[in-house]
C-alpha cells in the first residue's frame, strides 16, 4: 500500500516546482504573511479569518474575496496522510507561518509524523538560499534529507506560536537559546524582536538599514532602493509589497531627485541618534499580539520596552 504523503508549502512558487518536478501527492499551499499584522491563536476560526482579512484589506488594499485559506486547509479534516512535509524558508516570514502550520495541526490533534525540508545555506553558494532559488538536484537532496520533528519541537513550535499571539515578546526570548531541529529559529527570533522601534532613535532595524542603504549606496530611483531591499534584509523574508510599504513610511528621510535618492538632514540625524522618530515614521503594523508603537527595542537592556 502507498504512503498517503501531503506537501505544505510556503507558496505558489514552490507548490509550481513540486509539480514540475513530478510531485504527485497532495499540496497545501500556505498563502499567508503571519509575520505582519494582529492574529489569534486558533487558526480555523471565524475570528482568526476575519482578523487577517480585515488587516490585509486595510494595510494592502488586498481583495480578499480570494482570501481561500480556510478552504486550503479543509484537506486537513478530509484525508488522513501517513506523514506531512513542511516544506519553509529559513527567514521570519517563513517561521512564523511555519510555527501556525504547526499549531494548527496541534489543535486539530493531528499526530501524523512532520518532517521539516528547510532551505538556507547550501554548499558551495555565499548567499542563503529559498527553496524556489535551488535547482532541482539542490531541491530534491533537500527532501531526501529532510528532519523528522520530535515532541519537543511541536512543543516548542505551539508555544511560540501562542507567544506570538499574545502581549508579552519578551516571552521569545529564552527560546532564542534553545536547541531545536529549527536550526534558523535563534536568527529569526533575534530579527522579531529588533523590528520594533530601537529606543534611541525610533527605527527598527528593518528601517535602519534602508537608511543605510540609501547613505553608502548609489541609489538612482526608489524602485533601485527596493531591489536593495530585498537583496540585502538579512533574515526577514520580506516581499516586495511590504517592503514599499516601509519604504513610503521612510519618506520623511530621503529626498528623490531625477536620479539620485538621498538622506535628507532628519535622515542623517536619525541614523546618528539625534532624536526618537517612531511616532513621526507613523508604523503603526501589528505583530501578532502587539501593536509595534506599544513596545521599543532597548539594546543595553536587550529587551523589548513598553513606550511611555
Amino acid at each position: 500500500m502507498s504512503i498517503q504523503r501531503l506537501h505544505i508549502t510556503n507558496g505558489s512558487s514552490l507548490t509550481d516546482y513540486l509539480r514540475e518536478l513530478d510531485f504527485t501527492d497532495d499540496i497545501l499551499t500556505w498563502r499567508e504573511m503571519l509575520c505582519e499584522g494582529p492574529t489569534v491563536p486558533f487558526i480555523d476560526s471565524e475570528k482568526f479569518y476575519e482578523t487577517r482579512k480585515s488587516f490585509l484589506n486595510a494595510t494592502y488594499d488586498i481583495d480578499t474575496s480570494n482570501y481561500d485559506l480556510a478552504e486550503s486547509i479543509a484537506v486537513l479534516d478530509q484525508k488522513k496522510y501517513d506523514e506531512i512535509n513542511l516544506w519553509f524558508e529559513y527567514d521570519l516570514f517563513c517561521h512564523i507561518n511555519l510555527i501556525a502550520v504547526i499549531s494548527l495541526l496541534h489543535q486539530k490533534e493531528i499526530d501524523t509524523p512532520l518532517y521539516l525540508i528547510c532551505s538556507g545555506r547550501v554548499e558551495g553558494e555565499k548567499s542563503l538560499k529559498g527553496l524556489p532559488e535551488l535547482n532541482p538536484e539542490q531541491l530534491l537532496q533537500h527532501y531526501m534529507e529532510k528532519v523528522l520533528l520530535d515532541k519537543d519541537d511541536k512543543e516548542l513550535a505551539v508555544a511560540l506560536w501562542r507567544t506570538y499571539c499574545g502581549k508579552d515578546h519578551n516571552i521569545l526570548k529564552p527560546y532564542i537559546i534553545k536547541n531545536s531541529n529549527f536550526k534558523y529559529l535563534t536568527n529569526c527570533l533575534k530579527a522579531h524582536l529588533k523590528r520594533f522601534p530601537n529606543q534611541k532613535n525610533g527605527l527598527d532595524s528593518i528601517e535602519e538599514n534602508i537608511l543605510e542603504i540609501i547613505k553608502d549606496k548609489d541609489i538612482k530611483s526608489v524602485h533601485h532602493l527596493l531591489g536593495y531591499c530585498l537583496n540585502y534584509q538579512g533574515f526577514y523574508g520580506y516581499g516586495d509589497t511590504q517592503f514599499k510599504r516601509i519604504i513610503d513610511k521612510l519618506s520623511i528621510f530621503y529626498d528623490v531627485g531625477i536620479d539620485k535618492v538621498t538622506l535628507n538632514r532628519k535622515g542623517h540625524e536619525a541614523l546618528i541618534g539625534e532624536h526618537n522618530y517612531a511616532k513621526e515614521i507613523k508604523n503603526e503594523i501589528a505583530y501578532g499580539g502587539l501593536s509595534r508603537l506599544n513596545f521599543q527595542f532597548s539594546t543595553p537592556e536587550n529587551k523589548l520596552i513598553k513606550t511611555v
